[in-house]
């Protein structure tokens, strides 16, 4: 299927993409992930937790627009032209 995946935030410099057109074989988010840092493996330590192998909680993602927890979390399905978006939220004090 064919998605739209943009990076924003200090994503988009780790990337060295704003914006990637991809054909995956993934079906959820966490799928996607997974497929992502095969592909990008700099972006692992941003997008996946090293020891939990989860979603980091400093990434925001959208999907069409919508933040993935009021959707259904790492498991929500994806569909052929959805747009899929990485925020790196950075924290600072």
């Amino acid at each position: 299927m064919a998605i739209t995946v943009k990076f924003l935030g200090a994503l988009r410099h780790i990337s060295g993409a704003g914006e990637l057109a991809m054909n995956i074989k993934a079906v959820s988010i966490k799928e996607l992930m997974n497929e992502i840092v095969i592909e990008m493996p700099a972006l692992k330590p941003s997008l996946i937790h090293q020891q939990l192998e989860d979603l980091r909680s400093n990434t925001l993602i959208l999907v069409n627009n919508r933040e993935i927890s009021v959707l259904n979390g790492l498991e929500t399905n994806l569909k052929d032209g959805d747009e899929i978006v990485f925020v790196s939220v950075v924290h600072g004090g």
